[in-house]
């Protein structure tokens, strides 16, 4: 806990556009890793979602990392297809098919979440299809903090 926000940088391709920096400051973000072949990345989608929309008024940041089990998930528009069609991804996404987001994230789960503060210091992960109350109170306590040093 209280690691900083790895580099987003390195993606192959962003679905729905490439956060900057400069667009993260002074906001929590949430880091949602999936894989096209996870039927449980796909069954908990709409609880992902339900979260961004939820929180986006109240400033949280999501971005999804598409993590590649296989060669066969190395396709970018098949990718593309499914995180826009089948998992109705509205935020950015990266294609990440060199594992280089993965690797500074040292990342080893599908699904897997990572909720980072104001200041980008990472205040709950979590992995798998339980315990999404665990991630909803996260989420409330990070929004509810009082401001900190923010991100540079």
């Amino acid at each position: 806990m209280r690691s900083p926000l790895p580099s987003l940088e390195g993606a192959a391709v962003w679905i729905n556009g490439e956060p900057k920096p400069e667009d993260l400051r002074g906001h929590p973000v949430f880091v949602h890793f999936w894989s096209i072949t996870c039927y449980i990345c796909h069954d908990v989608a709409e609880q992902v979602n339900a979260w961004r929309d939820r929180h986006a008024n109240q400033g949280l940041i999501f971005i999804s990392v598409h993590q590649p089990r296989s060669a066969a998930e190395l396709d970018v528009e098949a990718v593309k297809k499914d995180a826009i069609e089948a998992m109705k991804l509205t935020q950015p996404c990266a294609v990440d098919n060199e594992h280089t987001i993965v690797d500074r994230f040292e990342n080893q789960f599908v699904p897997a979440y990572y909720l980072f503060d104001r200041a980008h210091q990472l205040r709950h992960f979590q992995a798998g299809d339980k315990g999404y109350e665990r991630i909803e109170s996260a989420i409330e306590r990070v929004l509810h903090e009082e401001s900190q040093p923010l991100a540079r």
